[in-house]
């Protein structure tokens, strides 16, 4: 959770019913498309009682259908790895592994977390949902409904670029403090050898 999403203060227009229809469907079927992601990020980490945000550089590996890897590795090597219903952290070079399947909060993440690499994740059952314009890209914004699942994430932001492809997301505590993670570099469906996943 401590890693994750935002988007920037551009003025936005909210969508129209056909225009929220539209990118959905251009969003679900890229992601129907996608095996595996590769990208670089920079991830910037809002307190209110720091005067500046804590920026952290890394890549990002996925591959269809939930394997997800976060590589930090400024200012220091860290990885973060999502697979079989566990969570694998190594921190320059310790290890923990969590259980996860038997968590429903954690679950419900990693689903999170796999959906907003991909964009899948317009569920209006778990989600209040918004669509706004942003001069050339698309933002949405998703509020959980389930209200033990809100005590950790007020909102969820995701920005689209024109190809409908996820360029940011943000993560809003109910503090107000953030994580935005912002993608560059993206390549899609490129071998992505199993060995990326190991833990």
């Amino acid at each position: 959770m401590f890693f994750l999403i935002c988007t920037s203060s551009f003025a936005q227009s909210k969508m129209n019913d056909s225009e929220a229809s539209a990118l959905r469907s251009k969003v679900k079927s890229l992601a129907e498309t996608t095996k595996t992601i590769t990208a670089d990020f920079i991830q910037y980490k809002h307190l209110d009682f720091l005067s500046n945000d804590i920026e952290s550089t890394g890549k990002l590996s996925f591959k269809s259908p939930d394997l997800v890897k976060w590589a930090y590795v400024k200012p220091f090597e860290y990885s973060v790895l999502f697979k079989d219903d566990m969570l694998y952290i190594n921190n320059e070079g310790e290890k923990n592994n969590v259980d996860i399947g038997s968590n429903k909060l954690f679950k419900q993440l990693n689903k999170l977390i796999s959906a907003s690499v991909t964009g899948d994740m317009f569920n209006s059952e778990e989600f209040e949902i918004s669509y706004f314009e942003k001069k050339n890209d698309s933002e949405v914004h998703f509020s959980p409904k389930d209200k033990k699942f809100a005590k950790y994430i007020k909102e969820f932001h995701i920005v689209f670029n024109t190809n409908a492809e996820v360029s940011e997301v943000k993560m809003i505590e109910p503090s107000n403090d953030y994580t935005h993670i912002v993608f560059s570099n993206r390549l899609t469906n490129q071998k992505l050898s199993d060995a990326v996943f190991a833990h």
